[in-house]
């Protein structure tokens, strides 16, 4: 026993003495379609798994649908993009995957019902076999319904209350909008439709599947829930920040879980929140030191214990994407290095996994003059460390 552990010892202090490693590359050519919202996994054998949505727009556009490509282990090369999930005549939106315990692929996506992000159901589809080449073999589909509870008094309450510490933004809001929200606020039907995905789940040790799940109804998250390996869902208490959308959730060792989320608002700061009882609970959604520019974000733990973030650290555009790394559980963020940074261009909504060896893959819309495709990174904690 003492052996192994002196042996994983080994192991960590090899790689924090690592050379720094990175490469890159465009999953497909660029193209002039809409192509945006990945997701990646990294399969047992070492394969990687992304997935994004395409069409000629996003909600508004009926032919998009879910795509997805495979690099097999040791190439640099992907596959031929095919499809993943299409239901026709409806846009199939934001994707996210992760590999479960027992190695099933699980992908979930939301179909757009009347061209408004408020009309949005999520769907799953699990592969029991993901091996290629090609689409995965779908093993059961679903849908995830909830029923938030306590939803409407908080996020009244802290609607008021933003009306008076805010005066001059709500005074730019037609007072027939904020009438519009505070009704749908009230009824089960807004409650319930519109929570669509954007980052991977996370799985407790305990078994229990947090699926990160947001409204533009309300710009608020909330958490899907299943403690059955995904049999049956149901909902957590909501994230309510009035602005706060696309959680990813990290797991200190102490247990408490720490969501980052985009801004949707006027803050322009990443915003955080806590739940110290395995995500049925949140405290309050506050403000981080990050900077947002309303665009996503995407967090990881790494097999030694660190933390990676990857974000845009602009309070405006989205032309520079960011990843940082913590050695104390999301408390600060002590290296930083720039995987985009450049005066035009959009580098956004990025997906971020560590493989067994703690590398990490990052997947991300890149949208440039001459097109639009997603990019893959691969790289260690040694070149972030380098820093720019």
């Amino acid at each position: 026993m003492w052996a192994l552990y002196a042996i994983g010892l080994a192991t960590i202090a090899a790689r924090a003495d690592e050379s720094p490693f990175y490469q890159a590359e465009l999953v497909f050519p660029l193209r002039a379609d809409h192509n945006h919202a990945p997701g990646i996994v990294v399969r047992s054998n070492g394969e990687l798994l992304v997935s994004w949505y395409r069409g000629s727009g996003e909600r508004k556009a009926d032919d998009v649908a879910v795509y997805g490509a495979r690099r097999p282990p040791g190439s640099s090369h992907w596959s031929e993009p095919f499809v993943m999930a299409d239901t026709p005549g409806f846009p199939d939106c934001n994707t996210c995957m992760m590999i479960d315990s027992q190695d099933r692929l699980w992908l979930f996506w939301p179909t757009i019902l009347a061209n408004s992000w408020e009309s949005c159901l999520t769907n799953f589809r699990v592969s029991a076999d993901p091996a290629g080449p090609g689409v995965p073999r779908w093993t059961h589909s679903g849908l995830i319904l909830l029923k938030p509870e306590n939803l409407e008094t908080p996020a009244t309450a802290l609607l008021d209350q933003l009306a008076s510490d805010w005066p001059q933004v709500f005074a730019a809001i037609a007072p027939e909008e904020i009438q519009q929200v505070r009704e749908r606020l009230g009824s089960k039907l807004y409650q319930r439709l519109g929570w669509q995905p954007r980052c991977k789940p996370t799985v407790l040790p305990s078994g229990r599947m947090l699926l990160p799940l947001y409204t533009d109804t309300f710009s608020m998250s909330i958490m899907a829930i299943s403690d059955d390996a995904g049999e049956t869902w149901y909902a957590s208490a909501p994230l309510i920040g009035w602005g706060n959308i696309q959680p990813s959730v990290l797991r200190r060792d102490d247990g408490t879980l720490v969501a980052y989320m985009r801004e949707n608002g006027p803050r322009q700061r990443i915003r955080v929140s806590q739940s110290e009882d395995d995500g049925l609970t949140w405290g309050p959604v506050e403000n981080s030191e990050l900077p947002n520019p309303g665009a996503g974000v995407d967090g990881v733990r790494l097999p030694n214990g660190h933390w990676a973030l990857v974000y845009n650290d602009t309070t405006r555009e989205r032309n520079s994407l960011a990843i940082s790394l913590s050695d104390d559980e999301g408390r600060s963020w002590k290296w930083t290095r720039h995987l985009e940074r450049h005066d035009q261009g959009s580098y956004h909504y990025p997906a971020i996994i560590a493989d067994p060896q703690g590398r990490l893959h990052v997947v991300y819309s890149y949208f440039v003059a001459e097109g639009k495709s997603m990019k893959h990174a691969a790289l260690n904690e040694a070149w972030v460390q380098q820093g720019d």
